[in-house]
């Protein structure tokens, strides 16, 4: 199993924004044949930075998922919306694997 860790910019002025976004996503990803555990949105402290993390069983299944993105109606409409709306400043990806008890 391989798990997706995002930290994200996001401009604060548009966080509804954002969570429209990052629920289109979580959707979408278990579509794909991912598990998605959720995006974390500013409360308390800096009010520009989010997280999300999601699961494929493999880094080859994310990467297919990652092309078939590409091409999937629904997964277009939410990079155009990040696109359009300007909301997502800059992100950072990373790889982990997770243990669990």
């Amino acid at each position: 199993m391989i798990t997706c860790h995002l930290k994200y910019v996001i401009d604060p002025y548009q966080i509804p924004a954002f969570e429209t976004y990052a629920r289109l996503w979580i959707g979408l990803v278990n579509r794909m044949g991912g598990t998605h555990h959720g995006y974390l949105l500013p409360a308390e402290g800096a009010s520009n930075i989010a997280y999300c993390q999601f699961s494929f069983p493999s880094l080859a299944a994310y990467e297919q998922y990652r092309k078939d993105s590409e091409s999937d109606p629904e997964c277009q409409a939410a990079f155009a919306l990040a696109t359009e709306q300007r909301f997502i400043l800059s992100y950072e990806r990373s790889f982990m694997r997770p243990v669990f008890g």
